[in-house]
């Protein structure tokens, strides 16, 4: 069977809800997962997991970041990660540089090579502050950039750019996510450290959607 576009799909909560919203309307995607150097590969092995449940073709990319980037607290290599709430200085570390602008072009050159137009990923408007590459005017601008450098027109949708993690949690209840089968800790331990801004954020969406997290 064909596949009606791509996601990027890292195995996290928010790119797995993607996943389940985008067949539910009626697409079929080929899934993306970047090894691109991270500190641990918690991640990886849960993208696989939700492709193997959903029975969707994936391809797992490697694009060692760490060996170029030196300073981001997620790769290999970086400073420790961070704990507590997210904040605009103490959450920076944590930041890869132009991370989203790199995936999505080798990204939109898988989608160019297949001849897929739309290609999806999971910014929503809580990671904004920190993340430059997840405002709504990067997301418009490289998808008219996508759009203008492929024979296929390859655009960039970001369904959940105007809504907060809470909302996206209520959309994986809607759509029955099981929401074990992802994982958001920055830290690759046996179980989510709980402290890390990923967790911290993970626990206020879930209480702020009015939801149970399995991971707790």
């Amino acid at each position: 069977m064909d596949d009606d576009c791509i996601i990027i799909l890292s195995g996290g909560l928010d790119s797995t809800v993607l996943a389940y919203h985008v067949l539910d309307k009626g697409l079929r995607p080929l899934l993306l997962t970047f090894d691109y150097g991270q500190k641990h590969t918690k991640e990886i092995a849960m993208a696989k997991q939700t492709a193997e449940v959903l029975n969707l073709r994936h391809l797992v990319i490697r694009l060692p970041l760490n060996e170029i980037f030196k300073y981001s607290s997620l790769l290999k290599g970086g400073s420790d990660i961070p704990e507590g709430r997210y904040t605009k200085e103490s959450q920076r570390s944590t930041v890869v540089p132009n991370r989203n602008m790199i995936l999505l072009a080798v990204a939109a050159g898988v989608a160019e090579d297949r001849g897929i137009s739309k290609l999806y990923y999971g910014a929503h408007s809580n990671d904004r502050a920190i993340y430059p590459d997840c405002r709504p005017e990067f997301i418009d601008a490289v998808s008219e950039a996508t759009k203008k450098g492929t024979y296929n027109n390859v655009e960039i949708i970001a369904p959940f750019k105007e809504c907060t993690k809470a909302e996206v949690v209520k959309e994986g209840v809607r759509l029955d996510v099981p929401f074990k089968n992802t994982w958001s800790c920055y830290k690759g331990e046996k179980t989510p450290c709980g402290k890390c801004g990923t967790c911290v954020e993970r626990k206020e969406a879930f209480k702020l959607a009015g939801a149970k997290d399995p991971g707790d």
